[in-house]
């Protein structure tokens, strides 16, 4: 189970007009804390769907390469390649 961990961040001036505006009564999020934690769960939404784009355009190509591009390596190369 992960443990929960206290941040304290310091907004002024425009961003904490925008949080305030955002947070409350009638509004999108009832605290701060809410509207951080969602905030954090859509950035990490978003880094994970990069990473696995970026993992499907790298598979797309090698599957579009050539066959005779294609190299028989053994667990071992593949290993001692990847640590290089």
């Amino acid at each position: 189970m992960a443990r929960a961990t206290t941040v304290t961040v310091r907004l002024g001036g425009a961003l904490s007009d925008f949080v305030s505006a955002n947070v409350g009564d009638d509004r999108s999020y009832e605290n701060v804390s809410e509207y951080i934690r969602d905030l954090i769960r859509r950035d990490k939404e978003r880094a994970e769907a990069e990473a696995f784009n970026q993992l499907k355009a790298e598979l797309t190509r090698a599957f579009a390469a050539p066959q005779e591009t294609y190299q028989s390596l053994t667990a071992a190369e593949v290993i001692a390649r990847n640590r290089a």
